[in-house]
């Protein structure tokens, strides 16, 4: 299990699927899964009976997740890029790979 080059807080595109183009800030990330929830894209919407905790009952949208490789992270100028790590002063940070910009810190 390698560590995710996406975090939490980070503004991402998603490459593919039915959301693909959508743009959004990663709000949670599960790195034994690989996977990512992003705001406001891939949400799956369930019915939900009337219940005493919930007499109304309706539709219930939560944002489902998505695997890391269907996301790419967004620079300055809104285009996706890939991410490495380097070693910089004695610190392993993230680089996007297009613009050579310093994602951390």
């Amino acid at each position: 299990m390698a560590a995710l080059k996406i975090k939490k807080g980070d503004k991402v595109v998603v490459l593919s699927g039915k959301d693909k183009g959508k743009t959004g800030e990663v709000t949670k990330s599960f790195p034994k899964d690989s996977k990512v929830i992003v705001s406001g894209v891939n949400v799956a919407t369930r019915h939900r009976k009337p219940t005493q905790a919930n007499p109304q009952g309706g539709l219930e949208r939560t944002e489902a997740p998505l695997h890391v490789s269907k996301v790419a992270h967004v620079t300055a100028d809104g285009k996706p890029t890939r991410v490495r790590f380097e070693i910089q002063d004695g610190k392993k940070v993230r680089v996007a790979v297009k613009t050579g910009e310093k994602i951390d810190g």
